[in-house]
């Protein structure tokens, strides 16, 4: 991908395959992608932001046990029979929709646990010679504007570039991302010259951390079939990104919107709260809730 002939990404990539271990044993049986914020499972949320930034075929790399998440975007003929004849044509159109006409659902087997890394080398075969996405869809990003992706793939166009979404955290927490410095940040972006993965706070370069999206050139793929194992003997992603430095312009770019690190439990919480209140429907029965609760517990409002 080149600054005089950029092409909008039309593929997105998801890694499915990890275990959930954190959520057990909820996950033992249901994916962690699976798991609900309202009334939507994390996956949709993600595909839904992919959709709208233009992505017509959605790669999902899964392992040889999930089998949930290809049911999900399966047709349910059983279960679209039953509510035909009920005449719950709102519920059919619910389950219909899950992914509109003309966008497709290609899985892929990722058969070792060997890395982010690995997991997107193993989508090449279908995303072939063009710019695509990856996202991860333990991080939900909510917007009341544009999806998060779909400002990052306007910028990407603009510039030619590939682009890492980031966004602020505090310089105590940068051992937990991949940290980036930047030349002439502008506020929403700047040139990547370097990307570390978990840097101590006293040597992270910025305090500007990676988060689950991304807008890649193509180039990716052969970095990362050179790219030694790291730590745990995986792939990492972030050091395919820091050889493509070296090579292409990748941009970090601050999005609009409010993630939720959905991998953690009380990031899964404070998603569904943030969800339930800004629902037409629930929000009202949803504050009322919250409140008595408070009332209960004693907790006084300052």
């Amino acid at each position: 991908m080149t600054s005089s002939t950029p092409r909008r990404i039309r593929k997105a990539v998801f890694p499915v395959a990890g275990l959930g271990t954190r959520f057990l044993p909820a996950t033992k049986t249901v994916p962690k992608e699976m798991l609900p914020i309202v009334d939507r499972p994390l996956i949709q949320y993600a595909v839904d932001e992919a959709i709208a930034a233009g992505c017509d075929t959605l790669v999902f790399v899964t392992n040889r046990y999930k089998h949930a998440v290809a049911d999900y975007f399966d047709k349910a003929y059983e279960l679209e029979q039953k509510l035909e004849k009920a005449g719950k044509q709102q519920q059919l159109d619910l389950i219909r929709n899950v992914l509109p006409e003309g966008v497709r659902a290609v899985f892929v087997t990722q058969a070792e646990a060997l890395g982010l890394g690995h997991a997107v080398l193993c989508a090449k075969p279908v995303v072939g010679d063009e710019p695509f996405a990856v996202l991860l869809p333990d991080d939900l990003i909510w917007s009341r504007g544009e999806g998060a992706l779909k400002q990052m793939a306007d910028h990407a166009h603009a510039t030619g570039s590939s682009a890492v979404a980031v966004q602020d955290v505090p310089r105590a927490q940068t051992a937990s991302y991949g940290i980036v410095a930047t030349e002439a940040f502008d506020g929403q972006a700047g040139r990547i010259h370097q990307i570390v993965e978990k840097p101590r706070p006293e040597v992270a370069p910025s305090t500007l951390a990676v988060v689950g999206r991304y807008v890649l050139s193509p180039r990716i793929f052969d970095l990362l079939e050179t790219t030694p194992r790291g730590a745990g003997g995986e792939i990492q992603l972030t050091d395919a990104i820091a050889a493509l430095l070296d090579e292409q312009r990748v941009d970090a770019f601050r999005f609009r919107g409010t993630r939720f690190d959905c991998g953690t439990h009380i990031g899964l919480i404070e998603a569904t709260i943030r969800f339930a209140l800004d629902n037409e429907t629930l929000s009202d029965a949803a504050q009322h809730l919250m409140r008595s609760a408070l009332d209960e517990m004693g907790v006084v409002e300052s």
